[in-house]
């Protein structure tokens, strides 16, 4: 959960009960609910799970309602927690890169999440499975036609307000919103149709983390019951729909899912985040046709102006043989301009240099100078090349591995610009599901440590 994003809401006085007293299962009873729900899934013709903000309080997010949650804090008068690493940089968890295995495995037909963080999308389920029903911080759609754009950075508003930024359909060209609601917005239907339809059909929904106290979403579980379904809830904090259920598992979600998962005999697998950015160089020729006058930029794919997180920096230099001064630049846009004689070749070498949150230090790209620019047009499959990627970080177990994608040569201004994948991040998990420790890269890596009539409505709870 971003800290801004708490901040951005409205103001109430009523979020419902927080500061809940956690309780915990004993270590032979947590053991046979975990081989209960394990034989739950196996059995399932139609698994759908419900998220809350408990999934991804061990990738460094906080949550709402816990000893430490933010309404918590709020309501004691007590300093905000830290993140412990920027919001845009948080990575998913054992249990969603979990889910993710079990939705290829064709076992978890749908996830309903009430969490605004992204990490369902980042971890690779499909969209098309996914009803994020209280919007998302990195995602921002047009209301024109529908097209979604997810970024690397969070979004500047919430509130299903107009951002900066306008649909890159030509046909189209409609001003952009948030996808972020506000305590009095109501649930989009694009969302809620899917996840009621989807309950309803369900023999288990499998609650994870969350309190199940914001109406309209806690109610949705509830529809699996009509048809003879079972609900199961994971949460260290007792909930109002407890009554509801089959199952109540008191102990953390992560330790809970891994256990199920080492039952079913399934591998939970790693987390490797893929960015984008692109290089752009712009050449014209002098006057008297003896220099190149040329710009070299490294910008984001999401627009002219739109921000580049990962990168803090960019550091320029040039072939050992060319004496050209080195450049360092630490202001975005990251943007060169020079001047060179046309008869030369020389490569440009760029240093750069990762923000806090990515997996390593820096990495550098060379890129070759030719003022004729021979390089042609391509766009290849984009998803071999992430493919290839992905297969090169887990041979190295180290981030930094990077392929052009995508690259468009103009003629008038005469420029290339070229758009780079890049490795990030890297989580790996232990298969044991009694050691809860991950393995990652050591590098500025993570440490692990309700809402709405079809309006998010708070309910408070004795």
């Amino acid at each position: 959960m971003s800290l801004g994003y708490a901040e951005k809401l409205s103001y109430i006085e009523d979020v419902g009960n927080v500061g809940m007293t956690e309780f915990f299962d004993p270590p032979q009873v947590l053991q046979e609910k975990i081989e209960q729900l394990a034989k739950l899934i196996q059995k399932s013709k139609h698994l759908v799970v419900f998220t809350g903000a408990g999934i991804s309080t061990s990738c460094g997010i906080p949550d709402f309602r816990g000893p430490k949650g933010i309404w918590t804090l709020q309501r004691e008068g007590k300093p905000l927690p830290e993140a412990s690493q920027p919001f845009h940089r948080a990575m998913p968890s054992r249990t969603h890169m979990a889910l993710v295995e079990l939705e290829k495995a064709g076992i978890l037909k749908f996830v309903i999440s009430q969490n605004i963080d992204g990490l369902h999308l980042r971890s690779g389920i499909p969209r098309e499975k996914l009803a994020e029903l209280h919007g998302d911080s990195f995602m921002e759609a047009c209301p024109s036609c529908g097209k979604e754009y997810l970024r690397d950075f969070e979004l500047e508003t919430i509130g299903l307000k107009e951002t900066s930024r306008r649909c890159s359909d030509k046909k189209c060209g409609g001003k952009l919103k948030d996808t972020v609601l506000d305590w009095e917005d109501a649930l989009p239907p694009k969302e809620m149709n899917p996840a009621e339809s989807h309950c309803r059909n369900a023999d288990v929904v499998l609650c994870l983390g969350t309190s199940l106290q914001i109406t309209p979403a806690c109610n949705l579980p509830l529809k699996c019951l009509r048809g003879g379904g079972k609900i199961v809830i994971v949460n260290l904090q007792k909930t109002p729909k407890d009554k509801k259920a089959s199952l109540i598992i008191h102990g953390l979600v992560d330790k809970v899912v891994a256990g199920v998962m080492d039952l079913l005999n399934m591998r939970i697998p790693p987390y490797i985040r893929i960015d984008l950015f692109q290089i752009t160089v712009t050449q014209s020729l002098s006057a008297d046709k003896k220099f190149v006058n040329w710009t070299l930029r490294v910008g984001s794919v999401h627009g002219q102006n739109a921000p580049l997180p990962f990168i803090k920096s960019v550091e320029v230099s040039f072939s050992d043989k060319i004496k050209y001064k080195i450049a360092s630049l630490d202001k975005q846009p990251f943007q060169l301009k020079r001047r060179t004689i046309t008869t030369e070749l020389f490569d440009i070498v760029l240093k750069l240099n990762f923000s806090d949150g990515v997996g390593r230090p820096y990495t550098q790209i060379t890129i070759p100078f030719n003022f004729k620019l021979s390089a042609k047009s391509f766009e290849p499959d984009k998803e071999v090349i992430f493919q290839k990627l992905r297969e090169m970080a887990m041979q190295e177990f180290h981030s930094g591995q990077n392929l052009p994608i995508e690259r468009k040569v103009f003629s008038s201004p005469k420029s290339e610009a070229t758009v780079y994948a890049i490795v990030t991040n890297i989580k790996r998990f232990e298969t044991h599901p009694g050691d809860l420790k991950w393995q990652k890269e050591s590098v500025n890596g993570i440490k692990t440590s309700g809402k709405r009539s079809n309006s998010r409505k708070r309910k408070s709870h004795p």
